[in-house]
């Protein structure tokens, strides 16, 4: 880890002042827990589920889970107390440029905004191949023009517009979660009574495999943990919107308390109805496992039904995306490293320079995706997942060099509104474990290659900042 000068950190106080960048503290509690539900229930639950479970196992896959949200909720604290010391909209890269160093908070936020910026592109065009069942004969890019224009309308529109079109996405994956515990659960108990005839298994029958518990080994489960992180990705989107929230002292613990413990209840439950339903042998990407699932159960319509909440997820994931990769060049030009008209905001207070841009971004990758959709597709999530997890370790170790500074310079823990527990062991341990779940990505070739890209990637944005901005820093601190 990169070592960094003194910081001198004061605890905020209840309720900071409101930020003097122009953007605009209008989101409360309850948008903060639906923006990071929204960005977290994506095609990482509905579709590459089926890619964890095959790999891992039944129970491996559930156990799998259990170490994502693990891991999730020792980010969240430690995000949580920087969230508040720095209350600053699109605040990853301020974290770590504060307190581990400035080259680290530019490689951050410039991963971060890749992460979701070849993204966005994938979103599109996924929800456009989907919405083929429906209307064969348009083409795929017409909708994806279509829904790029729409999640760019209501991004620009305002913060709080953009907060309330992703409350409503997430209520919508939100209710098809719990429908498939609430169905999916009595039918392994049981009660199934629209498929009588089909031998649905019981209980948890199918946890059993001809090849024992853990059908691919243990080391099934260390090589999905990427898999695994990427689709608890977009929890950490609560910083990101720190600096448009509303009393962020009382929001974002009370935001983030409530994201924790319904991802833990969502994903592990929705995730061992469906590893209990379906024979891991005949899971996969081919099909979306909540479509095996109800289409088992007897649900009617199950195939369209799901068809358009997979679309909705895909479109919920964007928004948050677009919203985020907006923030993050703002941030950028905000604090110099990245062009000043990224800067410049509309009189709702939206960075519309930086959204434009991070749309280019998007369809740029869109292109991408449509020429070799398949393998472009792979690599992007590959390639986010590895940033993601890159961003969370930036995350905890910004926490473990801000709180020890902050004692360091005379700071009293227990007057912080809110504060990590158990420090020092949570940035650690949170550290550790996405440090391993990087270090099995090189056992699958399947995702070896975005281990490459993404340390590659890093090292280029560390190079870049050195010989861009270095001399001058360097300058600066010497005079």
């Amino acid at each position: 880890m990169e070592a960094s000068p003194p910081v001198q950190l004061e605890p905020q106080p209840t309720t900071p002042p409101s930020t003097d960048s122009g953007l605009r503290r209008s989101m409360g509690a309850r948008h903060l827990i639906m923006i990071a539900m929204g960005g977290v229930i994506g095609s990482g639950l509905f579709l590459s589920s089926g890619y964890t479970i095959s790999q891992a196992g039944p129970l491996g896959a559930v156990i799998a889970y259990l170490i994502g949200a693990f891991v999730v909720y020792l980010v969240m604290a430690c995000l949580g107390e920087l969230a508040i010391a720095y209350p600053v909209s699109g605040a990853f890269h301020i974290y770590a440029a504060r307190s581990i160093g400035p080259a680290t908070g530019f490689t951050t936020a410039w991963l971060y905004w890749l992460c979701w910026a070849v993204a966005i592109g994938s979103e599109f065009t996924a929800s456009g191949l989907l919405m083929q069942r429906w209307f064969p004969g348009v083409d795929v890019w017409v909708w994806c023009i279509i829904f790029a224009s729409v999640l760019f309308g209501f991004n620009a529109v305002s913060s709080k517009f953009f907060g309330e079109s992703e409350f409503w996405f997430a209520i919508i994956k939100v209710g098809a979660i719990v429908a498939l515990i609430v169905f999916g659960g009595a039918a392994l108990f049981g009660f199934h009574p629209l498929s009588e005839g089909v031998n649905h298994p019981f209980m948890f029958e199918n946890f059993n495999t001809s090849g024992g518990l853990f059908p691919n080994g243990f080391s099934g489960i260390l090589v999905t943990a990427l898999a695994v992180f990427y689709a608890f990705s977009g929890s950490e989107l609560i910083g990101v919107a720190a600096g448009e929230t509303a009393d962020p002292a009382t929001n974002i613990p009370k935001a983030m308390r409530s994201t924790v413990i319904r991802l833990l209840i969502f994903f592990v439950g929705a995730i061992a109805v469906i590893a209990a339903t379906i024979p891991f042998e005949q899971v996969g990407l081919d099909e979306s496992p909540f479509v095996t699932v109800f289409s088992s159960i007897g649900f009617p319509f199950a195939a369209d039904m799901m068809n358009f909440v997979i679309i909705t997820a895909l479109l919920s994931a964007g928004n948050s995306g677009l919203f985020s990769c907006a923030r993050m060049l703002y941030s950028l030009a905000d604090e110099g490293h990245a062009p000043r008209a990224l800067k410049k905001l509309t009189r709702r207070g939206i960075p519309l320079t930086a959204l434009s841009v991070s749309m280019l971004g998007g369809l740029a990758s869109l292109i991408s995706s449509v020429v070799a959709a398949e393998t472009v597709y792979l690599a992007l999530v590959s390639v986010a997942g590895f940033a993601v997890v890159g961003v969370w370790m930036s995350i905890t170790a910004s926490h473990f060099f801000h709180r020890r500074s902050f004692v360091r310079n005379g700071g009293d823990v227990a007057a912080l509104s809110y504060k990590a527990p158990l420090f020092p062991l949570v940035p650690i341990l949170a550290f550790s474990l996405c440090l391993i779940s990087l270090i099995g990505i090189a056992f699958d070739p399947n995702q070896v290659a975005a281990l490459y890209f993404g340390v590659s990637f890093v090292g280029a944005c560390y190079t870049f900042f050195y010989f861009k901005y270095g001399r001058k820093l360097r300058a600066d601190q010497s005079s």
